[in-house]
């Protein structure tokens, strides 16, 4: 058993190293010698520690199925919010109260959120604070978005000399309402706890109209903006405006034991889009949501250019990625780069997509794709296992013939690349069909490894178009395709496909 965190009044752990999101079977856990509840998943929390305190921790009635010790942190004082005025009967306005005991707090001190349903507009974090949603708390956004403060997108400096942006929107910097849980350049902040941040989308107008700005852009459940050292651990978010958790130019981030749930029919609500961000790690989320479950993003051409910042250093395990678009999806929106992720013992089903790669000309040449690995992940029902695309119609002239042309073109500042993608130790069941890698005809894909993979196709599925380019038809038992490669280090099993296991095309 391997100990992911320790905070002041709650620690994750981890009880296996190679178990994907759910145990075989539920463990009993032991504090210090007494029972405290079950683990049924690889990593999970325990919550009202006490600080400055040690403890052992162990799985199953001797111990043998793992045991870790660790001392909690310090904490200098709590603050419950009851005191500051806060109602918690989910109507009156409970905003004042929270973000007054917010504010008051000492550096390591504790803002406590009890049991309740509190009414809330936007919250904004403090450096060193610790923020806890107890058991039974929940934190309910409001749906007017005309009482909502705007993030503005761009706003330039006293002195002409820089800017600062504070709002984002799919990889611009637009006006953006500010999000239920937002952070601007704070640091060392633990948000925690067993309780639940909802944000109404279904109550509100959020999800209707909705590529159309009104007043700004849509929030995210949490946005974090250039923020380090922060924590996120246990909580359920729901019914997300738009995209779920969202950091942004931010380093040293941990989302631990959290559970991300969207309808399938709400737009654009990604669970994990990280953006230009480095040394991030997601352990043991459960995501269902209505769009990718995570997107790695580094913004579009203009902050691209301008602050050359790609996402890199990302370790993705122990997660359950279904009912989304993609499982693990890289871009579109990447335009500063992507490199050095790892995704690995996660559990994917019933995802439109598995490992899938997003990127078209004009993301740039600062826009490289490079050291994306995928190692010991199961996939049930996932109807394309792999998508990678150097075409993909996004944008206003997505569909026009500088960015779906198969003609080779010239080769310049606008053009991205993809380096090596690598899958090892992965199966498919239930597929629709293996997958198609897409490179430019100027820019090949350089390298894709797949090793010790087997993919199962599903004779029963309906078709679907592998990858979102221009010409590209539904259709259904397709082996895997590769156009515009320079090197593939293949060991690949497909069973049930119509046609060849492996089809090669394009002059690389």
């Amino acid at each position: 058993m391997k100990l992911l965190f320790a905070g002041n009044r709650s620690a994750t752990l981890q009880a296996s190293e190679d178990g994907l999101y759910a145990l075989p079977s539920p463990l009993p856990v032991y504090v210090n010698g007494e029972k405290r509840g079950t683990a049924e998943t690889v990593v999970f929390s325990l919550y009202d520690l006490i600080p400055d305190t040690e403890y052992t921790v162990y799985l199953g009635e001797d111990g043998k199925m793992g045991r870790t010790s660790f001392r909690t942190a310090h904490e200098s004082v709590t603050l419950n919010v009851r005191k500051f005025g806060a109602v918690g009967d989910g109507a009156h306005d409970d905003t004042p109260a929270i973000q007054g005991a917010i504010m008051c707090c000492p550096k390591d001190g504790r803002v406590l959120i009890p049991a309740g349903k509190y009414a809330v507009h936007p919250l904004f974090l403090k450096s060193h604070i610790r923020l806890e949603l107890a058991e039974g708390a929940s934190l309910l956004l409001h749906t007017d978005r005309w009482t909502f403060p705007i993030l503005p997108g761009m706003i330039q400096t006293s002195d002409e000399k820089d800017d600062i942006n504070l709002g984002s929107w799919e990889g611009n910097p637009l006006d953006a309402f500010a999000s239920l849980i937002t952070g601007v350049d704070v640091e060392d902040v633990w948000v925690y706890g067993p309780g639940l941040l909802d944000g109404q989308g279904q109550k509100g107008d959020w999800w209707e109209n909705c590529k159309v700005r009104r007043g700004a852009f849509r929030p995210r459940m949490v946005f974090l903006n250039h923020c380090r050292d922060i924590v996120m651990q246990g909580l359920s978010v729901y019914n997300s405006p738009s995209w779920n958790l969202h950091p942004y130019f931010s380093e040293n981030l941990l989302f631990l034991n959290l559970s991300i749930h969207s309808p399938a029919v709400s737009p654009n609500t990604d669970g994990f889009d990280p953006e230009s961000c480095r040394h991030v790690k997601a352990l043991g989320i459960r995501f269902h949501v209505g769009d990718d479950c995570i997107a790695i993003k580094s913004g579009k051409i203009y902050m691209g250019r301008r602050y050359r910042t790609p996402c890199e250093d990302l370790e993705i395990a122990h997660c359950l990625m279904e009912d989304g678009h993609g499982g693990m999806t890289v871009g579109s929106e990447m335009a500063g780069g992507v490199c050095s992720v790892r995704v690995h013992h996660c559990l994917m089903r019933n995802t439109d997509r598995g490992l899938r790669i997003k990127t078209r000309r004009g993301r740039g040449i600062q826009g490289r794709i490079d050291d994306i690995r995928m190692d010991h992940v199961e996939m049930d029902h996932v109807r394309v296992p792999l998508c990678i695309n150097s075409m993909y119609y996004c944008d206003p002239d997505g569909h026009s013939p500088y960015v779906q042309s198969r003609e080779k073109a010239e080769v310049t500042d606008d053009t991205p690349s993809i380096g090596t993608i690598c899958m090892e130790h992965v199966t498919a069941k239930h597929a629709t069909n293996a997958g198609h890698v897409l490179g430019l005809p100027e820019m090949p894909v350089e390298r894709v490894v797949i090793r010790h993979v087997t993919m199962e196709i599903d004779p029963e599925a309906d078709p679907i178009a592998c990858i979102m380019a221009d010409g590209i038809p539904a259709s259904q038992g397709e082996g895997l395709i590769l156009e515009n490669v320079k090197e593939a280090d293949l060991d690949l099993c497909i069973q049930g496909q119509k046609g060849p296991t492996v089809t090669r095309k394009g002059e690389a």
